[in-house]
């Protein structure tokens, strides 16, 4: 089996096992969290705004630029892959069809950028853990919203999530020397 054949053997897997009234509901809204990095952005622009999470905020957002730039502008462009909705129209979307690059998945990104940063921080405080141990299942949920929506192949969350653990790996190494001569 080659990765296109496992792609499409999970999707089908999805297709046929879990679609429901109860998790089209849930997931056809949920996904859009992952909309443009924007819930994620928010969440790092009001940590931002706040003296005692600033650190994070900062490099939350930092994060996401990065993967703007890799991921948006430069992966998606130059991979071009198409979405598996482009190959097999015969499944009914319950969101409108993407028009971009489906390798990889920028609500996934995002999500676990955002994540990511969030537990990784150095800091480490009770509001850490406490928002981590939100965002985290929040950002597999967006994920696997977007393989249950059919926009998605099981291989561009993959890339989403490296690409957003280099993302976030990088933000913590600039976070550590932007704030070198501040207290966490």
């Amino acid at each position: 089996m080659n990765i296109n054949e496992i792609d499409f053997w999970v999707l089908n897997l999805i297709q046929e096992n879990l679609k429901c009234g109860f998790l089209d509901f849930v997931f056809k809204y949920l996904t859009h969290l992952g909309d443009g990095g924007i819930f994620w952005t928010l969440c790092g622009a009001a940590m931002a705004m706040s003296k005692r999470y600033r650190r994070c905020g900062m490099t939350v957002l930092f994060g996401l630029l990065l993967c703007l730039i890799f991921g948006n502008l430069l992966l998606k462009p130059l991979i071009a892959r198409p979405r598996p909705c482009h190959i097999n129209p015969d499944v009914q979307l319950l969101i409108d069809m993407p028009q971009d690059g489906s390798f990889p998945s920028g609500h996934t990104y995002s999500s676990f950028t955002a994540a990511f940063i969030v537990l990784l921080n150095r800091s480490r405080g009770k509001f850490y853990g406490r928002l981590g141990a939100v965002f985290l299942p929040l950002a597999s949920l967006v994920a696997f919203s977007r393989l249950y929506l059919y926009v998605h192949f099981p291989s561009d969350i993959l890339g989403g999530i490296v690409l957003a653990a280099a993302a976030s790996y990088l933000s913590i190494v600039w976070e550590r020397r932007a704030f070198r001569h501040e207290t966490p």
